[in-house]
């Protein structure tokens, strides 16, 4: 009888690990299934399963921010044997192993990673002159966007989604929320220079502020009324679903630099896979545990996943695919992947503690009010940075 295992995921990843799953089965004689949920019923019934002990999934997909909080409780199972015996280490981003680690241990199989960049409207920046490759610093792509006319935005800055742009660029520049010690590093002077450039793009007139993923967001690129994204390579899917008809008028530039030679490299987003501590029948955790393996460490299948889905690996032997510098219509024939692929390997590396929401709702909160002309950047992180500490009893580094 064949081995059966069964998983959870959420959207485009359940889908792409669905077909995976068709291939491995046909290989191994196995019987994996993976059962598709929106991210919020996911996270629901996962964190119920993990909270009373029954219920879990043999995998599933775990975000970068959940590992730690799931591994805290004990809910994973710890994989590091298995990893160092799989040899994966150097074929992985380094610095994705940080999200997929608690108190030294490995607790998930590293999938997709969020390299990031600039996706721009060609049609908007051309006629408005200004030349993407010239865009090297914050400061020039402020000044670039005071070319465009009054009624088109530069770039969003958008409610509800503060906390993550802030984790986005202080990556820039090695910034953390919590130092490697545990302590709130809100206060910093990396993330008080990232607050300082929000607040810069809303004085210069360059922003707006639409809810993301709102239809409205949508219809801005569609009209032409806001000129930049800011976002990660698995933007490329959304755009390519969701704005058919702007086919060939986008292209990609890396996330401008602090200063003249920084770092331009970020990461947004990314999932693992973790095998639920619960799961006690070591005949299902070995299966599970090779068909993630498999499915995550075979260039094949994670290219394939980045062509149909837009999940972009941190499997570093990947990139040597044609995929890569493969020219892409959708942007006027810029082989986008290979940008990403550059980036990935320049992340900087970022730590995830049990209180990371705590640190986004802050930042959220306190950025807005900043936006609002309530505060100062620098009283605004410090604000930002006291509420963490208070809501956590962690120390103020």
């Amino acid at each position: 009888m064949a081995q059966s295992s069964t998983g959870w995921g959420w959207d485009i990843a359940a889908r792409s690990l669905q077909d995976a799953a068709e291939t491995y089965n046909e290989q191994e004689g196995a019987e994996i299934s993976v059962e598709e949920l929106g991210s919020d019923s996911w996270e629901q019934r996962f964190q119920t399963a993990i909270t009373s002990g029954s219920g879990a999934p043999d995998f599933s997909v775990v975000q970068n921010f959940d590992v730690t909080n799931y591994a805290s409780v004990n809910g994973l199972t710890d994989l590091t044997s298995r990893i160092d015996e799989a040899g994966i280490r150097e074929d992985i981003v380094e610095t994705k192993w940080g999200t997929v680690s608690h108190d030294d241990a490995v607790y998930a199989i590293p999938w997709d990673i969020g390299p990031t960049g600039i996706y721009y409207k060609r049609d908007l920046y051309e006629e408005a002159g200004i030349d993407p490759n010239s865009i090297e610093t914050w400061d020039d792509f402020i000044e670039a966007g005071q070319q465009l006319p009054d009624d088109v935005a530069m770039v969003n800055l958008p409610q509800g989604d503060m906390g993550q742009t802030w984790r986005m660029y202080v990556r820039q520049l090695g910034g953390q929320a919590f130092t490697d010690d545990g302590a709130v590093a809100i206060g910093s002077e990396e993330s008080i220079r990232v607050a300082q450039l929000m607040k810069d793009m809303s004085d210069a007139g360059i922003s707006t502020r639409i809810e993301l993923w709102s239809g409205s967001w949508f219809t801005s690129f569609a009209e032409g009324t806001l000129a930049s994204l800011p976002s990660a390579a698995w933007m490329d899917g959304t755009l390519r679903a969701e704005l058919p008809d702007t086919a060939g008028n986008w292209g990609v530039f890396k996330l401008p630099a602090f200063e003249p030679g920084g770092n331009r490299a970020s990461n947004r987003g990314g999932s693992n896979m973790a095998i639920p501590s619960q799961i006690s029948d070591q005949s299902v955790v070995n299966r599970a545990f090779d068909y993630c393996l498999w499915a995550m460490t075979t260039p094949e299948v994670q290219n394939t996943m980045l062509e149909e889905y837009g999940l972009f690996p941190s499997l570093t032997t990947a990139y040597e695919a044609d995929i890569y510098d493969q020219e892409q219509e959708f942007y006027d024939g810029q082989p986008i992947f290979r940008l990403f692929a550059e980036v990935a390997t320049e992340i900087q590396p970022y730590n995830y503690t049990v209180d990371s929401p705590e640190a986004q709702d802050a930042l959220e909160t306190e950025l807005g009010r900043m936006l609002d002309g309530a505060k100062s950047p620098e009283q605004a992180m410090t604000d930002a940075a006291q509420t963490v500490a208070d809501r956590t009893d962690r120390e103020l580094a």
